[in-house]
C-alpha cells in the first residue's frame, strides 16, 4: 500500500506568518501523498469580536449559534483555508481546499444538547448550536483526487446533507479523514501543536511521554497527567488506530517528519 501522511495543525500555527511558513516548508518536504487539516479558532474569535459577536467556549469547544456559524464559515472555509492553499501552490504543491460539504467528503449531524462537566465540578446541559458530530466520510472520493496528485487541505467544517454547514472540531476532522483513507493507503496521522508531545509535566518540554495506549491513557486521565483538550485529541487518535490507521503521533509543528513526539498505539 502507498504511504500517506495526514497532518493536523492548530490555528495558532497557521494564523501566524512565521510559523505558517515553517510549517508549509516542512509539509512540502514530506514525501508521497499527504493531506493537511487545519484549525483557525483565534482568527474566528478575532473576527467575531470585530463584528460584535460574542464567542463562548465550553470545555474547550466553541458554542456556534447562527451568527458564529457565518463567522467560522468565512474564516475556516475562506480566509485560512485559501491562504494555505495559495501558499502551498507557491511551494509547488497542487493543493485543493475542501470543507466536508465539498464532494460530500464528511457528513455529520447537529450535536444534541449534552451534559458537560464545568470547571467548578458541576454539570450543565449545553446546546452547542451548529456543531457537527461526524456520521460518514467519503474516503473513496478523497482517495481518487489524491491519486491524481492533488493535496487536500481540509477546513473544520462539515455538512448535514440537508443544506446546512456545521462547525466540527479539527482533531475530529483529521481522525475522520485518516480513518476514511485507511482502506486505500498506509496512513500515518500526525497531530501537531506547540509542544514536543504529550507531556508528563506541562512546564517541562523534556517530559514527553513516548508511548500511549488505551490502558496507559486511562491511568494518565485518572491521575491527572492528561487533562483538558488533550483528552479528546488522544481519544481521536486511539479511535483512528482501532479503525486501521497505521500510526498516530502527537508532536511539535516543527517535527512532522514522524520521528519525534508521542506515539499513540
Amino acid at each position: 500500500m502507498k504511504k500517506l501522511t495526514v497532518i493536523k495543525v492548530g490555528g495558532k500555527i497557521v494564523e501566524e506568518e512565521d510559523t505558517l511558513q515553517q510549517l508549509l516548508k516542512n509539509f512540502s518536504a514530506i514525501e508521497g501523498p499527504k493531506v493537511l487539516v487545519h484549525g483557525g479558532g483565534r482568527s474566528a474569535t478575532k473576527l467575531a469580536a470585530q463584528l460584535g459577536i460574542e464567542s463562548t467556549m465550553i470545555d474547550g469547544r466553541r458554542v456556534t449559534d447562527a451568527d458564529m456559524l457565518r463567522v467560522v464559515t468565512m474564516v475556516y472555509g475562506g480566509l485560512v483555508n485559501k491562504n494555505i492553499v495559495a501558499q502551498l501552490q507557491a511551494c509547488g504543491i497542487n493543493a485543493l481546499g475542501l470543507t466536508g460539504a465539498d464532494m460530500n467528503v464528511i457528513l455529520s449531524h447537529r450535536r444534541k444538547p449534552k451534559n458537560v462537566k464545568m470547571a467548578d465540578g458541576t454539570e450543565q446541559m449545553v446546546d452547542f448550536g451548529y456543531v457537527g458530530d461526524v456520521d460518514a466520510a467519503n474516503g473513496e472520493g478523497l482517495a481518487k483526487i489524491i491519486e491524481q496528485g492533488i493535496t487536500p487541505v481540509m477546513a473544520p467544517l462539515t455538512h448535514d446533507g440537508k443544506g446546512s454547514l456545521l462547525n466540527t472540531n479539527a482533531d475530529t476532522i483529521a481522525g475522520t479523514t485518516a480513518k476514511a483513507l485507511a482502506p486505500f493507503f498506509d496512513v500515518t496521522l500526525i497531530y501537531t501543536f506547540e509542544h514536543a508531545g504529550v507531556l508528563r509535566n506541562a512546564d517541562d518540554e523534556g517530559s514527553v511521554i513516548p508511548h500511549i495506549d488505551n490502558r496507559s491513557f486511562e491511568q494518565y486521565k485518572a491521575d491527572g497527567t492528561i487533562t483538558g483538550g488533550m483528552i479528546p485529541k488522544i481519544e481521536n487518535a486511539l479511535e483512528a488506530i482501532a479503525a486501521g490507521v497505521r500510526r498516530v503521533i502527537i508532536t511539535h509543528a516543527n517535527a512532522i517528519d514522524g520521528n519525534h513526539g508521542t506515539i499513540i498505539e
